[in-house]
């Protein structure tokens, strides 16, 4: 299939990124006021929407997690897998970083940060929840956000759409036994049959559903598809922000009774984006790939693809839950923290590349 979406360069520090993307960060910050006011005004409403569940799966909030999901896996190309030997050391970093360092270095950051340095000021009854949804978090390598962060630093565009379509596959199979893996090791109960319903829907499903779709939609041509993905992305986004407005209208109370609670969270996720991307970053390096393989490489071990974690969250752990409002930090701190290790790597590259031998 073609790439020629992907291949635009970028003109300048900022391409790429639309209104929504760009300003996210403040986006949440609203959705955190809007939904604690909301909640404190209308608590009967929110509690009815609050029953509207089917097999543990809140249903507005299945739907608005849907609609989340399937526009970011439109543009995930699995034929993209055929490109995977091409740069085979960047891609072996990837993986490592992704499966076999960031789920565990984030359980070990949840248990050093939650458990141990705030605990004294964080509620005793949502420790393990807190941990729980970092532990989503990490386990959940990003999509969608990774060819925006690609596109700034100049990386290149089919190592970076071969290696999340490799992340996705192995996600499919990967994500429920790396989650139930950790939060046994935590000590947190696993309710397995909610985690594989989970799987099921917020990513097999969808990742069907997508790829059915692309094929749809390519068959009109690359311009249709293009046309069809800037026509839909607004709605993933404003599902997303009506999700979190749901969400802290039912974490409200908690998060006026400790208001430090989101910068507390915040701390272990940005440990977590810093120390994967510099470990992904001078391991390309000293594997000697080129650097616009290794920004790619670097930046998706630093992202998370959030809205799997909250929607995980909500059916693992519910509304009310430390879990979710772990993953939502995630969210609110993921831009800001991206751009500044898209500024890092980008400032950096006369070193990389004297230190890799390439020119």
């Amino acid at each position: 299939m073609s790439l020629r979406c992907h291949t635009a360069p970028a003109p300048g520090p900022r391409a790429g990124m639309g209104v929504f993307e760009r300003y996210l960060s403040l986006w949440v910050f609203f959705c955190i006021v809007l939904g604690v006011v909301l909640g404190r005004l209308m608590p009967a409403v929110f509690q009815a929407i609050g029953r509207l569940e089917v097999a543990q799966v809140n249903l507005p909030v299945g739907a608005l997690i849907w609609v989340m999901i399937v526009p970011m896996l439109l543009k995930v190309d699995f034929g993209a897998l055929g490109q995977v030997r091409q740069h085979w050391r960047g891609m072996g970093v990837t993986l490592f970083i992704n499966w076999a360092v960031k789920p565990f270095s984030m359980a070990f950051l949840g248990w050093l940060f939650v458990r141990q340095v705030f605990a004294p000021w964080l509620p005793a009854s949502e420790l393990d929840s807190y941990v729980a949804g970092l532990i989503l978090l990490a386990a959940a390598p990003c999509t969608a956000m990774v060819f925006v962060w690609s596109r700034l630093t100049g990386g290149d565009p089919v190592f970076t759409l071969s290696q999340v379509a490799l992340n996705d596959l192995i996600m499919v199979f990967a994500f429920a036994p790396i989650v139930g893996l950790l939060l046994g090791l935590s000590s947190i109960t696993v309710p397995w049959d909610t985690l594989l319903v989970s799987v099921g829907l917020y990513i097999v499903v969808p990742v069907i559903l997508a790829q059915l779709w692309r094929r749809s939609l390519l068959r009109r041509g690359q311009a249709a598809f293009e046309a069809a993905l800037a026509r839909i992305g607004p709605f993933s986004m404003a599902a997303l922000l009506s999700t979190l407005v749901l969400l802290f209208a039912f974490q409200g109370a908690a998060i006026i009774r400790q208001p430090l609670v989101i910068a507390m969270l915040a701390m272990p996720i940005l440990v977590q984006v810093f120390f994967n991307a510099g470990l992904a970053y001078w391991l390309n390096r000293r594997a000697g790939e080129r650097h616009s393989v290794a920004c790619p490489s670097a930046l998706i071990g630093a992202s998370n693809f959030f809205e799997l974690a909250v929607a995980a969250a909500i059916s693992l752990f519910g509304f009310r839950s430390g879990a979710a409002l772990a993953t939502v930090v995630g969210v609110l701190v993921e831009v800001p923290a991206m751009l500044l290790v898209v500024h890092l790597v980008n400032r950096s590259k006369r070193w990389y590349e004297a230190g890799a031998g390439r020119k």
